[in-house]
């Protein structure tokens, strides 16, 4: 893999396809997120001025009444907050900076940062995704400081999303930036467009995966990682 290579390409549903037809099941396309060619011809604060304007419309046709003091501000408050902020992991140019440094201390067995608050918005209704990473690498000769781990999570969750779109994003960045493919990554999240609409199920909760290297060729590098994370338990 290419380092600079970024995850732009666009791969949607057919044409032919329509949203009626979707209705309310999961689509997935790629692991790369879907952008058109020209997503960033507009600058950010364009982009927020242009959302701005949508959201007021949004909320005209809600009949909520833009004079109140209390949502006169909301259309711009949205859109900085889509730009800056919940969405922010769309840009290329916000991708953490990740220095590499030399395992001096030979430290040849797999590191865990596990609970690392994972915040983000599914795709296909833009309501929140919100729960746990837990990543494990084993290292080739290099390890990164462990907070770029929680930053390049953060990244990739900040974005409309599916969760195995963002588990595989995560895994695959980690992958190239350390140069091992002995990478793991587990998602344990509660989605809002289960809790809060349609079935209204407020105790399920979502766990995708990435095993990569010895953890998809070694059971015990799975079992190891997922002991580590007390979900491996009674497993032989």
């Amino acid at each position: 893999m290419k380092r600079k290579e970024t995850l732009l390409n666009t791969m949607g549903i057919k044409a032919e396809t329509s949203l009626d037809d979707i209705g309310d099941e999961h689509v997935g396309t790629s692991h790369k997120t879907p952008l058109r060619d020209d997503a960033f011809d507009m600058d950010d604060e364009q982009k927020i001025a242009a959302i701005e304007g949508h959201f007021k419309e949004i909320m005209h046709v809600l009949g909520l009444d833009l004079t109140d003091d209390s949502l006169k501000g909301t259309p711009k408050r949205v859109a900085k907050m889509f730009i800056n902020e919940v969405f922010s992991g769309l840009n290329p140019k916000n991708m953490p900076k990740v220095k590499l440094f030399e395992n001096k201390y030979k430290y040849n067995e797999m590191l865990v940062e596990k609970d690392i608050t994972c915040f983000s918005h599914c795709e296909h209704h833009f309501v929140p995704i919100y729960g746990r990473a837990h990543v494990a690498y084993i290292s080739n000769g290099f390890v990164i400081g462990l907070s770029k781990i929680n930053r390049i999570v953060q990244y990739f969750s900040s974005r409309p999303q599916v969760q195995e779109r963002l588990t595989m994003q995560i895994g695959h960045a980690l992958t190239e930036i350390l140069g091992t493919e002995d990478v793991a990554v587990i998602i344990d999240a509660h989605h809002m467009c289960v809790s809060s609409r349609g079935i209204k199920d407020v105790n399920s909760n979502t766990v995708t995966s990435f095993y990569g290297g010895k953890f998809e060729k070694e059971e015990q590098a799975r079992i190891e990682f997922l002991q580590y994370l007390s979900l491996g338990q009674g497993i032989k």
